[in-house]
């Protein structure tokens, strides 16, 4: 099974409380536990960014651990939040370092998953910071991310997933959008919305594509089911 799900916000070694977000999130992390549950070794899980909210990797070691004890391949995105972010270089010794297994970085690259292919990056929000040329060149760097990614995919069915949405009521970030529709992508994940922004949320098909907001409030901190794989020792 592929599963995705966004915006975990772990934060054992960061004073972070999340009631900011509303009562939802009150013992997220026992509901987290709960929902993960259902996933299997033989499973794919994409996380879609806002892992952990500490500064750097050494902060985030028990909120690896904690993504680490989730089955399967974990492949991960970056969201916002993730002020550990770091050079894939450096994420991969840091697993080595603390014996964790399975996870990996979708960044500049896709992986397969039988006969499909998970693209992805983090996406912005052009009108965010109103930040004029920075902005921009934030922008423009998320779209040669997105399309190196989508470029590795070849002729494979491209699902993608990003951490910011694409679109959402009342606004469109549209060479994201466009981009998407040169590589024929129809199916699209998303996370970032929390709490009253559920609302603005922009769920199933926009432009022929059907997006998904998979953050982790609004899924009830459960993983959504994306494909079930037909032969799972290809996935």
């Amino acid at each position: 099974m592929l599963y995705a799900i966004g915006d975990l916000h772990l934060s054992f070694e960061a004073d972070k409380p999340m009631d900011v977000f509303g009562k939802l999130w009150t013992g997220y992390v026992d509901k987290l536990r709960a929902g993960l549950s259902v996933i299997g070794p033989e499973d794919t899980t994409v996380l879609l960014g806002d892992l952990s909210w500490s500064m750097d990797l050494e902060h985030a070691r028990e909120d690896f651990a904690f993504l680490n004890a989730i089955p399967g391949r974990k492949i991960i995105l970056k969201g916002n939040h993730d002020y550990w972010w770091t050079t894939a270089t450096k994420f991969y010794k840091f697993c080595e370092t603390n014996g964790f297994t399975g996870l990996w970085v979708l960044n500049n690259n896709c992986y397969e998953y039988g006969d499909l292919a998970i693209c992805g990056t983090r996406g912005w929000f052009f009108e965010e910071e109103k930040g004029g040329a920075h902005d921009e060149k934030i922008l423009n760097r998320e779209l040669i991310r997105l399309e190196s990614s989508l470029k590795a995919a070849g002729e494979k069915e491209k699902l993608v997933f990003l951490h910011y949405p694409p679109v959402y009521r009342g606004y469109l970030c549209r060479p994201i959008l466009d981009l998407l529709h040169r590589y024929e992508v129809k199916r699209c994940w998303y996370g970032h919305l929390h709490s009253e922004s559920h609302r603005l949320a922009v769920t199933g098909l926009f432009e022929d594509i059907d997006f998904r907001l998979v953050s982790a409030d609004y899924v009830d901190f459960r993983p959504v089911p994306v494909k079930t794989s037909e032969n799972p020792e290809n996935s």
